[in-house]
């Protein structure tokens, strides 16, 4: 058995697996979202810390745990906080990736030319999404910290780092690829701590931990006394980089797609890194035997939340399992479009300032046609970072491996494979980040031999092949097109 502890934005889990994938147990906490004001979003690095011990104690309550061949994690990428290096206690909040306090760092670093160089080295847009300007928030807004950070006090990293620390009782402090990727402080070319970057951003490079690969062992645990004797932990992932793992992208050419409240589409692109003219960004998608694999990624900002929004905001519907009954009640959405650009539009538009809007709407528009402008957005969203990626890789992706929650809706596969002319392979695996994680644990313990031995574990997926004439397809996606350019 492999325990994962899957810590994301909204909760952590911990998620019992046997080494073919299958799922014996699990069990979730969630944390709070703390908003100091408009724009910001901080978690309390020790709720989530309970909350680990909480759902690992959960699952020992109703298993035999004493034969686990490791404990594994992934985990919200970039989330960053800084935490006392003997004590392991935080010195502030957690500041997550959706705050937004970074921005006005970002911009003055823009102006100042910073961005190119950036980019070069990082493969990242300079976007305060990412780690760095909030560590440089906090050094410049709290001077105990940043003297902290600099007497080598402080760790600075994100939040595997935290955890690791906390279930080794402050024996290591470290990270692994994927995460130390997603800061903007480190150089994906040659996989290491930059010290220009340190510099641009004033963090001090003694601060930052060891960077580890995602299958390398990463101490001991007893996960606080819980476990009766210590476990190795192997196998720590950032969550998107974990499912493109779990969904077995191996190999170039290979794409995923996790449906969640925003959905990440990440494609391999082999083993050396290549800028994006699209704007997608380059990600380092781990490190395997000192062989690194890259990626292309787009991030979609609005896919399950735009449902939400629905529901929350407008009051449309009660409960999402509403949503597609109400879409299959009419043949199409009558000219609606919804363009869900609640927080301007990612990639490829990259359009921060755009906001959402609902047009085409007539006097015989009903719920039903909004509620299926909605669930359609999300496809053509799909289909903009697909193009993109396919353009700028020059592969020509026609399967797509997807999971996350929203999957089991089939009128959303459906159209997405329509829309985007990709056969959709659905995972029946819905804790595919976790999977991932465990998966690299069990290569890291040697149980599994090789990345073509963990290709080859046998799983059953759910298969939407596009049904819809191209020529449907392609109109129904100019209309996107121009609905977009109108919020633009």
């Amino acid at each position: 058995m492999i325990l994962a502890i899957d810590q994301s934005t909204s909760a952590t889990k911990a998620v019992l697996f046997e080494r073919t994938g299958a799922v014996l147990d699990k069990a979730s906490r969630d944390h709070r979202q703390i908003y100091p004001q408009p724009g910001w979003v901080e978690h309390d690095p020790d709720e989530i810390w309970q909350n680990v011990l909480a759902v690992a104690r959960e699952l020992t309550a109703r298993h035999n745990l004493a034969d686990l061949h490791c404990i594994s994690i992934s985990n919200q990428r970039e989330t960053v906080l800084v935490f006392d290096r003997a004590t392991g206690k935080p010195l502030y909040n957690a500041i997550v990736w959706q705050c937004r306090r970074g921005e006005p760092i970002c911009r003055e670093l823009r102006e100042q030319d910073h961005e190119d160089r950036i980019r070069a080295k990082t493969g990242l847009k300079l976007d305060t999404y990412f780690s760095a300007s909030k560590l440089k928030w906090l050094i410049a807004e709290k001077p105990d910290i940043a003297a902290q950070l600099s007497s080598g006090n402080a760790v600075a990293g994100t939040i595997d780092t935290f955890l690791l620390h906390r279930l080794t009782g402050g024996k290591v402090v470290a990270t692994d690829h994927t995460n130390a990727s997603r800061t903007l402080l480190f150089d994906i070319t040659q996989r290491r701590w930059d010290p220009e970057l340190c510099d641009v951003f004033d963090v001090p490079l003694p601060a930052l931990p060891e960077v580890r690969e995602s299958a390398a062992h990463f101490g001991e645990t007893t996960l606080d006394g819980i476990l009766p004797k210590p476990v190795p932990i192997c196998g720590v992932m950032g969550d998107s980089q974990a499912s493109l793992f779990a969904q077995r992208c191996f190999k170039e050419g290979m794409a995923k797609a996790t449906f969640g409240t925003g959905t990440s589409v990440l494609l391999n692109i082999g083993g050396t890194p290549r800028p994006s003219a699209g704007g997608a960004i380059t990600a380092l998608a781990w490190v395997y035997q000192g062989t690194p694999t890259y990626a292309f990624e787009g991030i979609i900002n609005f896919s399950a939340a735009t449902v939400e929004w629905l529901k929350n905001q407008l009051q449309l519907i009660q409960n999402v399992s509403e949503v597609e009954p109400l879409a299959t009640s009419v043949p199409d959405t009558g000219g609606v479009y919804l363009i869900p650009a609640f927080a301007g539009l990612s990639a490829p538009y990259w359009a921060p300032d755009a906001r959402a809007a609902i047009l085409g709407m007539t006097g015989h528009t009903r719920k039903e046609h909004v509620v299926r402008a909605a669930l359609e957005s999300i496809a053509y969203q799909i289909r903009d970072v697909l193009d993109m990626m396919r353009a700028d890789s020059s592969l020509d992706v026609r399967r797509l491996e997807v999971d996350g929650g929203p999957t089991r809706n089939r009128f959303l596969m459906q159209f997405t494979a329509d829309i985007t002319g990709a056969e959709l392979h659905v995972s029946p695996v819905p804790e595919s980040s976790a999977w991932g994680a465990a998966l690299c644990g069990l290569l890291g313990m040697g149980i599994c031999r090789s990345l073509d031995e963990a290709a080859a574990i046998p799983r059953e997926t759910t298969v939407f092949k596009p049904a819809m004439d191209s020529a449907s397809a392609q109109r129904l996606y100019d209309g996107w097109r121009h609905a977009v350019r109108r919020v633009l």
